[in-house]
């Protein structure tokens, strides 16, 4: 396939309408496209208007792919946040909460800055992406050893890199300002100087609705069980290379598996509320209590597929059979294994929900330097012919286990 140059790129988004196609190039173009499509549509967080216009341009999409779509919905508090900031010797610091810790009133916690698991009022600590209810950390937070806690957020490239609300459900602890780590230096000099601090972490709660995107191919054998196919939608930021790269395969493989009648039927599941403890899949699930254990298995294109920069490829397994199938296919392909998850770990991701439901599944999750980073987006943060490549390779695979 014939690579896409960042000028193609920055006319397709200038455009919006796609440049003169390579008859070689029109999958990587398609994914392009797609991908450019989503991130510009903003924000991508659960249950906000962004979502839901998201979720109805996903199904334009799949109807596009030559199959029909339907809106799973499923209700919501949604946090908004109100104000989220940090004021030390007059100087503010902007930040997110944490959406599964506490919140303050409009005034804030004023009070020291200390270390972690000091007697300050409140303690600076430091996490990457979706560590924040581990270690010494999560800790402190079940122990409510702080009033607050000032966090700053460690990612691959500078910027404020969110922790995903693990127990949005049940949140705990005290509140957690998320901040970005270029603040790091100032926040430690107020460490060492004793400083005081008001920490600002303000919310609202809002009755609001989001909606998994689903869609099947129909079986030959209605006694065989499904194949269900499933990639997450939603995210803390535009997620052009988060998202970008599961969405786009999972309508590629809509659209080269409708023209073949399989054996058994294939279920496709997009689901809202990954950032929100992978809400949307925990909801659809319990929706369809017989569909994680008696399935045939579960593709999960996770998050970071066809990610350029510092990309990187691990595969999560049920068993030895499904990690066989996926490993051997990706070497067929020319893709890489960086990493393999250990047998028996609970696999990150949407297969989380699979796992300790006892179905069997294989899931793919690329390395990522922006990884939960606003700078997430424009043409450099994705490879489309790489995706273009998963894509061809998921698709043999859902063939085979597709099969009777």
């Amino acid at each position: 396939m014939v690579p896409i140059t960042r000028r193609e790129w920055l006319a397709l988004a200038g455009s919006g309408v796609l440049v003169a196609q390579r008859a070689d190039s029109g999958e990587s173009r398609r994914i392009a496209e797609i991908i450019r499509s989503y991130e510009s549509q903003g924000i991508h967080r659960t249950a906000t208007d962004v979502d839901r216009n998201s979720g109805e341009w996903l199904t334009a999409q799949v109807r596009d792919a030559g199959l029909e779509p339907s809106r799973e919905t499923f209700s919501l508090s949604r946090i908004d946040p109100v104000a989220a900031h940090a004021v030390i010797d007059g100087n503010r610091i902007e930040g997110l909460p944490l959406f599964d810790g506490g919140s303050t009133s409009p005034e804030g916690i004023r009070g020291r800055l200390g270390a972690l698991g000091s007697d300050a009022e409140i303690a600076l600590a430091e996490a990457a992406p979706n560590t924040s209810g581990a270690g010494a950390l999560g800790e402190a937070r079940r122990q409510n050893r702080h009033r607050a806690i000032l966090l700053v957020t460690r990612g691959g490239r500078p910027g404020l890199c969110p922790n995903n609300a693990e127990s949005f459900l049940h949140p705990f602890g005290p509140p957690v300002l998320q901040v970005s780590s270029e603040d790091k230096p100032r926040l430690e000099e107020a460490v060492r100087g004793n400083a005081e601090v008001v920490v600002v972490a303000q919310v609202k709660r809002t009755p609001a609705e989001a909606f998994n995107v689903t869609a099947s191919i129909a079986g030959s054998d209605k006694s065989l069980p499904p194949l269900v196919i499933m990639t997450p939608r939603s995210g803390w930021w535009t997620c052009a290379s988060e998202r970008g790269g599961g969405i786009a395969s999972w309508l590629e493989l809509m659209r080269a598996l409708r023209t073949g009648k399989p054996a058994r039927e294939i279920l496709f599941v997009a689901s809202s509320g990954h950032e929100l403890g992978q809400l949307g899949i925990e909801i659809y699930a319990g929706r369809h209590p017989d569909r994680i254990a008696k399935s045939r298995a579960w593709i999960h294109f996770g998050a970071n597929i066809g990610a350029a920069q510092d990309p990187g490829n691990t595969i999560q397994a049920s068993d030895d059979e499904m990690e066989a199938v996926i490993a051997k296919a990706m070497t067929s392909a020319g893709l890489k294994i960086d990493r393999r998850v250990p047998r028996g770990t609970i696999p990150g991701g949407e297969a989380g929900v699979v796992h300790r439901g006892g179905g069997r599944y294989m899931s793919l999750i690329g390395r990522n330097a922006l990884f939960h980073n606003p700078a997430d987006r424009g043409p450099d943060a994705i490879d489309a012919n790489i995706i273009a490549r998963f894509a061809a390779m998921f698709t043999e695979v859902a063939r085979q286990l597709a099969a009777a």
